[in-house]
C-alpha cells in the first residue's frame, strides 16, 4: 500500500454506503490506498456530525464527498497525490 487512507464514514442498512463501498474498491485497482470503514452508530460524536450526511469519503482525513460518492472527484483526488 502507498500509505493512503480513504476513510468512508457509513452505517448498517445503508444502501448509498453500500455503493460508495463499491466505488472505492474499483478505484483501489487504479490507484492503491487503504479503505477504513467507520460505522457512525458506534460512535456518538460521529453519529451527530454524519448522519445525515453518509456516506462521507475522507482520504488522508480531509473530506472529499458526502451523499453521493464523486468517483471522478476521488480519482482525481488520488492520482494527484500520488503523484
Amino acid at each position: 500500500m502507498s500509505g493512503r487512507v480513504l476513510t468512508l464514514y457509513t452505517k448498517a442498512g445503508c444502501h448509498l454506503c453500500e455503493d460508495a463501498l463499491a466505488t472505492l474498491l474499483r478505484l483501489q485497482a487504479e490507484a492503491p490506498f487503504e479503505i477504513q470503514e467507520r460505522d457512525i452508530a458506534a460512535d456518538p460524536q460521529l453519529m451527530r456530525a454524519y448522519f445525515d450526511r453518509i456516506p462521507v469519503v475522507s482520504l488522508d482525513g480531509v473530506e472529499l464527498c458526502d451523499g453521493v460518492v464523486d468517483e471522478e472527484l476521488l480519482r482525481e483526488a488520488l492520482l494527484a497525490r500520488a503523484a
